[in-house]
């Protein structure tokens, strides 16, 4: 058992670090500028499946009870300390590029500029889920 959890380890550090060295050659090789709108929805896209998927590694490590019972206290700071600072970081990300887009989408809206394919869409979905809504009951 023993053998099987640190080797397990030893392949998901491997694993990380091939992930690092890779993520560091792609910048090295391609800047933001060379990229199309394609590549940066394709390269923002990959780095969430690596965020999701290394948080839910995470979330599992904090319940394995071999790691609980062993992770010495400093250790659980760093990570708590971390993972609340990259919260912060995603929380603003989120909250800027949100609001751009809202900002964005208003004012295409009101300049007529909007896909009408797409933009129909939207609103027609939105007044259905207000239809499917429940009316306040009056009450005489």
């Amino acid at each position: 058992m023993e053998n099987t959890f640190l080797n397990n380890l030893d392949e998901w550090i491997k694993m990380q670090k091939n992930l690092l060295a890779t993520l560091k050659e792609m910048e090295v090789k391609q800047s933001t500028s060379d990229m199309d709108r394609l590549d940066l929805v394709l390269a923002s896209r990959t780095a969430f499946q690596h965020m999701i998927r290394t948080l839910k590694a995470f979330d599992q490590w904090l319940q394995d009870p071999m790691v609980i019972k062993h992770m010495p206290e400093e250790m659980l700071q760093d990570v708590k300390n971390n993972s609340w600072k990259l919260l912060e970081q995603l929380l603003e990300l989120d909250i800027r590029h949100t609001s751009q887009f809202r900002e964005l989408i208003t004012k295409l809206g009101k300049d007529g500029k909007l896909d009408p394919l797409i933009w129909a869409r939207v609103v027609a979905e939105e007044s259905q889920q207000t239809q499917e809504r429940r009316s306040p009951l009056s009450t005489i």
